[in-house]
């Protein structure tokens, strides 16, 4: 991050990373792909024990509320101090690479939540919805969090950010049956829906 801050993230190497670092170029390579994985060391990880979580969750009735716990209840500041997740999420927010790189990580653990949320028994449609909207909403609380004092509680803000979706969901839209697409008997290339 010193190295990124101080050069920019384009203009540094991963020689040079290595060379801060105190490692050889190779024990580099061993254990990083390119330099913009050293900014997401710890997704595998953090992706298996989230996961983890959400299997082994109490209560998955409410899928989109099981996500958006999972998250919220994870302990961000095991990772790094909390000022250390504001320098890597503007490295990341400032950087169209590193920024594509994290849309992939989160695509990864959207697939990971609609996995487990299925295992649960969730249907799959509901469970993909849920695990997208989940990580969108929290993602919007963990940004706020960032920005915050540092007595501000991440769940709470989670819980205002679900509040917020549930505002602009029309409330008929959660009640209305699900429309099934079926096939005009008299042309079968005609779909109407009912």
């Amino acid at each position: 991050m010193e190295l990124f801050e101080e050069q920019g993230f384009q203009d540094t190497s991963a020689v040079q990373i290595a060379k801060h670092a105190r490692v050889t170029t190779r024990t580099f390579f061993r254990y990083f792909s390119d330099k913009q994985e050293v900014l997401f060391a710890d997704a595998v990880m953090l992706r298996a024990a989230l996961v983890h979580e959400l299997l082994h969750a109490t209560d998955v009735v409410e899928p989109l509320q099981a996500v958006t716990q999972t998250l919220a209840g994870f302990n961000w500041e095991s990772l790094a101090s909390r000022e250390s997740h504001r320098r890597r999420d503007a490295m990341v927010a400032s950087n169209p690479e590193l920024l594509e790189r994290e849309l992939l990580k989160q695509q990864q653990m959207t697939d990971g939540f609609s996995g487990a949320l299925h295992q649960r028994g969730v249907d799959p449609d509901i469970a993909g919805l849920a695990a997208r909207v989940g990580i969108h909403v929290f993602r919007t609380a963990y940004r706020q969090w960032l920005e915050a004092d540092d007595h501000a509680d991440l769940a709470t803000m989670t819980e205002t950010a679900l509040s917020l979706l549930a505002s602009i969901v029309p409330a008929s839209a959660s009640t209305a049956p699900l429309r099934s697409v079926q096939r005009n008997t008299a042309d079968p290339n005609t779909a109407s829906l009912q």
